[in-house]
């Protein structure tokens, strides 16, 4: 059989499989740390698993299959506070956020972002983030969940030495806030009765300040499944509020969705799972995120671990993070990719069934000899050698918002 069924079976499973082996852990060092909306996903049939500390709705009743679909064909909410939202002040705030990143803050616009990267002095990544620079006395940064405790560790260690400096600048994670995000096609339609501003004036990665639903946030157009959507941060208390209003749109089809369909979006959006895809021994250029490297950052060579980063960049690295298609059983994270003659030469970091493709998709580090779209390789799985071949990413095309 190859009906949507199975395809809901595997997709559930690979999604399901991969998010709460990363929550055992979290699970043993103690007790889970739940969002402001925690009530509200037990009370719609949501079901909960441990991810990076927290207890988060993996899905709901209807599976992840159908959230998947939900969300790019029409709308779909996401809780994402667990992510860490925070604020860096003072005169000296770009200065010292451009020391930590390959980011060229100083070039943006006011309220307008970007995706970054937090490097360590050796050329790893420390984490994946979105800074934004607001045209207010802060910028506003959200970084990964997983990575909250050594990101703040880290970024203290080197506020401490920036300040013994004599520079300006403080940090201050965001306690109070809420963080929820509304994927889509029919955001818009969703979305601007709600707010006191014309939502086809906020490109994509803009952030404001505004009025949701009579509620002060801050709306940020950004995402993490490939579609146009937006992420609200919202007062803890008021988050519910938000979510219920959302949901009873009357001019589009809104349903909440779980962090399987969450994993299922991103990957056929080619996007990077942290602890995943990347981490502190990968670097940009072998991630295939070498665009996040702004080109005065690497004129003045001044980001941590530019010496390596930017001979990779002339030199090209030995290995590089593709894309991978194929058919039968599905690889998951850790399976073997072979060459074609046996051989081991990288390892799958993310992978499940693309409910849009009806095919298996992939993620995972190969020799730069293989890289190249079009080339043949193999997955082993389950003690099985399954073809596959390198193609471009994204998987499925992004439909993010760019005015006309």
């Amino acid at each position: 059989m190859h009906g949507p069924y199975i395809v809901h079976i595997t997709v559930a499973t690979c999604s399901a499989i991969m998010l709460l082996l990363i929550g055992m852990c979290d699970s043993l060092r103690g007790a889970l740390k739940k969002t402001a909306l925690y009530d509200f996903h037990v009370e719609h049939g949501a079901k909960m698993v441990p991810f990076a500390g927290w207890s988060m709705p993996v899905q709901y009743k209807d599976g992840i299959l159908k959230e998947h679909r939900q969300c790019r064909e029409h709308a779909a909410i996401f809780d994402v506070s667990h992510m860490l939202q925070s604020k860096m002040y003072g005169k000296d705030r770009v200065k010292f956020i451009e020391s930590l990143t390959v980011a060229d803050v100083e070039g943006f616009a006011e309220n307008t972002g970007g995706l970054s990267l937090l490097m360590n002095d050796t050329g790893g990544i420390i984490d994946d983030l979105i800074i934004n620079k607001t045209d207010q006395d802060y910028l506003y940064i959200v970084s990964n969940a997983g990575c909250a405790d050594k990101d703040q560790a880290h970024v203290l260690e080197r506020l401490k030495e920036f300040q013994a400096k004599g520079h300006d600048v403080t940090f201050e994670p965001i306690l109070d806030m809420a963080l929820v995000a509304i994927q889509g096609q029919a955001v818009a339609k969703v979305l601007q009765k709600g707010v006191d501003f014309d939502l086809s004036h906020l490109k994509f990665m803009n952030t404001t300040v505004s009025k949701v639903f009579g509620i002060d946030c801050r709306v940020t157009r950004c995402g993490y499944t490939g579609e146009d959507g937006v992420e609200i941060s919202v007062p803890m208390n008021e988050a519910v509020s938000l979510v219920t209003k959302l949901l009873n749109s009357k001019v589009g089809s809104v349903q909440l969705a779980g962090l399987g369909a969450r994993d299922s979006l991103r990957l056929e959006a080619g996007l990077c799972l942290y602890g995943n895809d990347i981490d502190d021994s990968t670097t940009p250029v072998e991630a295939n995120l070498s665009w996040t490297i702004a080109k005065r950052r690497r004129k003045l060579a001044d980001f941590p671990g530019a010496s390596k980063v930017l001979t990779q960049l002339k030199e090209k690295p030995e290995r590089r993070r593709v894309g991978l298609v194929s058919s039968g059983a599905p690889a998951r994270h850790g399976a073997t990719i072979l060459d074609d003659a046996g051989a081991t030469v990288g390892e799958v970091t993310s992978g499940c069934p693309s409910p849009v493709l009806k095919k298996n998709i992939m993620m995972g580090y190969v020799p730069l000899k293989l890289s190249k779209v079009g080339n043949k390789v193999s997955v082993k799985v389950r003690n099985k050698t399954v073809p596959a071949e390198v193609v471009k990413m994204p998987f499925v095309p992004t439909n993010y918002y760019t005015p006309k």
